[in-house]
């Protein structure tokens, strides 16, 4: 199959952008809330650290990064849906160090070396190749030396030999890409760009990963 980017699943509009926390939480039957904030536990943020926000959404995630950062850390979240940005804007007003560009991912980026941590949150599974190595280096420009470029995705699994409840939703409801991006080798992808170091934490019985990798050059 001849991947295109229109495929894609990952810019959410309408009524599931509106809706969209809520709709996780009712998908993942109460669960999603929980793993969340597990896995940002699980990225060791530490007081004063700056975050760049891949995808930013609703400003869920960036309300629970800023518990571990702190009014002395910062966090800029890139989002380009406008119902996202409604809501990033509305739950995030309070928080002065939390700021939010209309910037693409998959389009050169500004930033050189101001971030502790770039953070993605089921997001890089939706692209193409061709603009997942774009937001690679995006995220390593962006990155200080040594700092985290942390991806919240699917893990790398044989597809057909998943359990059938992990097939369905890939095959069936996820676009193209996402079963592209799950059979690839994202380890071998990233360190091609100077990533190494690498750490990794699962979740959903391995089928989800945290994945976090320095940036070594």
């Amino acid at each position: 199959m001849n991947l295109t980017q229109d495929m894609s699943k990952v810019e959410v509009k309408g009524f599931e952008a509106k809706f969209y926390d809520r709709l996780m939480d009712i998908i993942t039957l109460g669960y999603y809330p929980f793993f969340i904030r597990k896995a940002i536990r699980d990225l060791r943020l530490k007081k004063g650290y700056k975050v760049l926000d891949f995808g930013a959404g609703t400003g869920r995630n960036a309300l629970l990064m800023h518990r571990y950062i702190g009014d002395e850390g910062e966090i800029v979240g890139l989002e380009i849906g406008k119902e996202m940005q409604e809501q990033f804007r509305r739950n995030c007003a309070t928080y002065p160090n939390i700021k939010l560009e209309n910037l693409r991912i998959d389009s050169p980026l500004p930033f050189k070396e101001e971030f502790d941590i770039v953070f993605t949150s089921f997001v890089l599974h939706g692209f193409i190749q061709k603009k997942r190595d774009i937001i690679i280096q995006n995220a390593y420009n962006a990155l200080k030396p040594h700092g985290t470029f942390a991806i919240l995705d699917y893990a790398n699994f044989e597809v057909d030999k998943a359990p059938w409840y992990v097939r369905f939703p890939i095959q069936k409801v996820e676009c193209p890409l996402a079963q592209d991006f799950i059979e690839r080798d994202t380890k071998k992808m990233l360190s091609s760009f100077g990533f190494g170091d690498f750490e990794e934490h699962f979740y959903f019985g391995r089928y989800v990963r945290l994945l976090k990798a320095k940036k070594c050059n």
